[in-house]
């Protein structure tokens, strides 16, 4: 993604643009996720969000629960726990598999809690 996306209506702004920071994700001494395509939702005021590509991401370290969640802006969505990250990994990883279609660039990625991994750096 080149250029951003910009979501319209003035009472929940959404924006996607791609990242320019690698993101590295760290849970239970193992190294989750790594990427320097990761994307930034920044949505109405809440703090930005990474989402990182499923391609990045060790998926043989998570597993997918049967927490789900839905929004109005964006659709349904599932969680993944680290099994490997403890009990305060649980339902730490969420991503929308087919979102709405103003948002369908974070369509395979994943995005993470960052207080229910190790660590979340961005560089």
């Amino acid at each position: 993604m080149d250029r951003a996306v910009k979501i319209p209506g003035p009472d929940h702004p959404i924006t996607i643009t791609r990242s320019s920071s690698r993101v590295i994700v760290k849970a239970g001494g193992r190294v989750i996720a790594d990427s320097t395509e990761a994307l930034s939702l920044r949505e109405a005021s809440y703090p930005e969000v990474l989402y990182v590509p499923r391609k990045d991401v060790d998926m043989s370290q998570l597993e997918r629960t049967s927490h789900a969640t839905y929004c109005p802006y964006k659709g349904e969505c599932s969680y993944y726990s680290i099994p490997s990250g403890g009990q305060k990994a649980a339902n730490a990883v969420w991503t929308y598999k087919a979102p709405y279609d103003a948002v369908a660039s974070i369509k395979d990625h994943l995005a993470f809690y960052k207080d229910r991994v190790d660590s979340f750096e961005t560089a």
